[in-house]
């Protein structure tokens, strides 16, 4: 490839590295193997040029798709291996000081949930539901990706919808139930309601507090729903906020989140309340305007 073309196509790839992120991000969960798998693409792509390819982006998109499989495929045979391996990433993990912020904003765009399940599907399946339901590529594509026959094709994206929407309306559920439970407890917070808190908290539910939480005066642990209900009871700070996408609270002097509170629910009591207050933690709490549902 004369120099020209090569930086014509870099450009070319640089136009459309945008889209192969999120693609790859959403075939494997995690943002850092997502680069890893573009920039996997783009040595292949300036290897073998585009001289005869019609469709570039098309093009593009499939040489992602096809290296995301081949590692689908590994970290399926990985944990075949063994079962304790822990091969996907944590949504807002991240070593340096931008990840954490860049992997919430990506869980939002794609959804915590979404992430869960696609996790349990079978490379092919993820791949084929991922390409045509999410970015709309034809079964016709994804056929030579998966090396399957059309009918192949549709009936893994089949498969994996079905899975997908099941673990999707559970999910929903669940957030309902949270939010009731939070909400509930929130309001008996603030009217300094010991018995309906006690009705609320499991009988061994703990709070903790992270080590900033406790320097800004939060306790380190509190144990028992005795204890708890007597610390929260009148306590008026707190408003509504999703963490994670989850219903959680926080206190939020000026509108800023200040400490996070996360609730672990289990049949409808709370059994452990995590008070967190590190920056990078904080990125992901998205707080929720009084009397509705909507982020603020």
């Amino acid at each position: 490839m004369h120099m020209n073309e090569h930086d014509w196509l870099a450009e070319r790839f640089e136009e459309h590295r945008p889209h192969l992120r999120a693609v790859a991000y959403r075939l494997l969960g995690s943002t850092d193997e997502a680069e890893d798998a573009v920039q996997d693409a783009w040595l292949r792509v300036s290897r073998a040029g585009a001289e005869g390819v019609e469709n570039l982006g098309g093009w593009l998109t499939t040489i992602v798709a096809r290296v995301c499989l081949n590692l689908l495929q590994s970290r399926a045979a990985r944990r075949e291996e063994s079962l304790d391996a822990q091969v996907s990433e944590p949504v807002a993990g991240g070593a340096d000081e931008g990840a954490p912020e860049r992997e919430a904003l990506l869980a939002d765009a794609v959804g915590p949930a979404l992430l869960v399940v696609l996790d349990m599907l079978a490379p092919a399946e993820r791949v084929a539901f991922v390409l045509h339901d999410v970015f709309a590529v034809p079964f016709a594509e994804i056929t030579a990706i998966v090396g399957r026959s059309p009918a192949a094709t549709r009936q893994l994206a089949s498969r994996a919808r079905r899975r997908v929407q099941g673990a999707e309306a559970a999910s929903e559920t669940d957030r309902r139930r949270q939010r009731t439970v939070v909400d509930a407890f929130l309001a008996a917070a603030r009217d300094g309601n010991f018995q309906a808190l006690l009705a609320l908290l499991d009988p061994e539910v703990v709070v903790r507090a992270d080590d900033v939480a406790a320097r800004l005066g939060a306790w380190a642990e509190v144990r028992g729903a005795t204890a708890v209900a007597e610390r929260f009871a009148g306590v008026r700070g707190a408003r509504r906020a999703l963490i994670d996408g989850v219903a959680g609270a926080a206190w939020a002097p000026g509108g800023q989140a200040r400490v996070a509170f996360s609730f672990t629910i289990r049949e409808g009591k709370v059994v452990a309340i995590d008070l967190r207050a590190d920056p990078a933690y904080l990125r992901r709490v998205r707080l929720v305007k009084p009397n509705s549902d909507t982020v603020s």
